[in-house]
């Protein structure tokens, strides 16, 4: 390859444009399937996301990784619950600590949407040896952290 880093970056951050743009056209169309707007529809696939991790989410936590405010927070966790998508639950010593929790409804519907990509994209991965899928991960979480990073550094300017 040619041009040197700053080109490499360009070429690599294009990549990732791509890739983002088609992750949230499947976004869009999963939110059609369920009938929400797309926002709630990623703020569902958070939930589940972090649930299937083990690491559940508070309704705080999901609007800092969707960047709502709290009062657009409730509302959509209002509607979703409404839908019979999502729970609110107090599973923490604090009681004050809301956890969120996908239905298995939602849980079915995400599983049986994404399983053809899913499955594609393990076919893809299974054909680089796991140290090189870490260093890719490491290198994701690096560019990630410095986009995070300008994002802070804009809110204080302002």
């Amino acid at each position: 390859m040619t041009g040197g880093v700053a080109a490499q970056r360009e070429r690599l951050a294009e990549g990732l444009r791509a890739y983002g743009a088609s992750f949230t056209e499947l976004g869009r169309r999963f939110a059609t399937l369920l009938g929400v707007h797309s926002t709630d529809a990623f703020a569902l696939w958070e939930i589940a996301s972090a649930e299937a991790r083990g690491t559940p989410l508070s309704p705080a936590q999901l609007s800092r990784r969707i960047s709502l405010s709290s009062g657009a927070m409730t509302a959509l966790l209002n509607r979703l619950e409404k839908a019979g998508y999502v729970s609110r639950t107090r599973e923490h010593t604090d009681r004050r600590i809301v956890t969120l929790r996908s239905s298995v409804q939602a849980r079915e519907v995400a599983d049986e949407f994404f399983r053809s990509v899913n499955e594609r994209q393990d076919a893809i991965l299974s054909q680089y040896p796991p140290e090189v899928l870490e260093r890719f991960q490491e290198l994701l979480d690096q560019l990630g952290a410095t986009v995070d990073e300008a994002l802070t550094e804009q809110v204080r300017q302002t």
